[in-house]
């Protein structure tokens, strides 16, 4: 078999990711060091930290599940807002804290390819967090320029593969899952078109309508309104099946596109040091409440399927996204400051 420099570079990532959790790893060293006192956690309110500002979807997710949280651990559940470098800045706190009580609601890049984008970072997702568990996951919605000739997924992607290189792709910045899933989809599709960051997705929504760029990934929320209108086309969204939170479309793999399914989540994480039997009543009172009617609604509402899941499933999670965006990281060379 021809060894490509793509295998080569994603079987890399690959054993980056496979360390995470692995039996020798710090975090699970300390998850088996004893549980003594954990029964009786909490025993002070818990704070959840947010690296969004309130209103972002990071944010909403926390906020769904905090009061329910609060009715089951018999304490209050705070949610704060400490906006800064896609997260990161709250993902550091988070690792640092040693008082039991403080956890964070925490973005897929912050649990995953942090390091592998900016080594200087201060913390390691591989060795700073105990995973607790999924509160959502959501797909992301493959667009183009509402002018783009085409109705079916296929039409409008064999649209994009013929821009080459003088067309452009947006997204919120370098190293953000629009920027990876983008080149990942790029590698799987046969497509050429460069990249174009913006400071956000309401201005890569805005450079598609003035015609700056020809395509981007988005969330539903802020995809479909312009779908709906007419504004802009999709080709479909990025998860391996239809998704409630955009019934109406197809997944790109319906246009033939392997290998680039991808989801955006926030998820509960713990500080590595804290108590196994505390990690796991809080895992156990959040599978409670994402497992929920109401919760799930809530969720829904506000762009997150619910999802539900032990902390070993989390950890799986990390290790494939690992996997498959480190891969992109390493073989473009992609770093960023954030």
């Amino acid at each position: 078999m021809k060894i490509t420099k793509r295998r080569l570079l994603e079987s890399g990532a690959a054993a980056f990711a496979a360390s995470l959790f692995a039996p020798g790893s710090l975090a699970q060293q300390r998850t088996a060091a004893g549980a003594a006192g954990g029964d009786a956690w909490p025993t002070k309110p818990v704070r959840i930290l947010v690296g969004f500002p309130a209103g972002a979807s990071p944010d909403l997710a926390a906020r769904a599940i905090a009061e329910p949280l609060s009715k089951i651990l018999r304490q209050p559940v705070t949610v704060e807002n400490k906006p800064g470098a896609s997260g990161n800045l709250v993902a550091d706190q988070v690792a640092k804290a040693t008082d039991d009580h403080t956890i964070g609601a925490l973005i897929n890049g912050n649990l995953t390819i942090a390091k592998l984008l900016n080594p200087k970072l201060s913390f390691d997702p591989e060795k700073d967090f105990l995973p607790v568990g999924m509160i959502g996951t959501a797909p992301l919605v493959l667009v183009v320029s509402g002018n783009a000739p085409g109705k079916t997924a296929a039409e409008l992607l064999l649209w994009t593969r013929n821009l080459s290189s003088s067309g452009k792709y947006g997204t919120p910045g370098v190293g953000t899952v629009g920027h990876l899933g983008m080149e990942l989809i790029k590698s799987r599709a046969a497509i050429t078109a460069q990249h174009k960051p913006y400071t956000g997705n309401p201005q890569v929504i805005a450079g598609l309508l003035a015609g700056e760029i020809q395509l981007a990934l988005l969330p539903p929320g802020l995809a479909l309104p312009h779908v709906k209108s007419g504004k802009i086309k999709a080709i479909g969204v990025t998860s391996p099946e239809r998704s409630p939170l955009a019934n109406e479309l197809p997944t790109i793999r319906d246009a033939d596109v392997r290998g680039a399914d991808l989801e955006i989540w926030t998820a509960l994480a713990a500080p590595a040091g804290m108590k196994p039997a505390a990690v796991a009543k809080l895992n156990a009172a959040l599978v409670e409440v994402t497992s929920s009617p109401e919760v799930s609604q809530a969720l829904l509402k506000t762009g997150w399927q619910a999802q539900p899941g032990t902390p070993d499933a989390l950890a799986k999670r990390m290790r494939s996204d690992t996997a498959r965006l480190g891969g992109v990281i390493i073989m473009k060379g992609i770093q960023s400051e954030g």
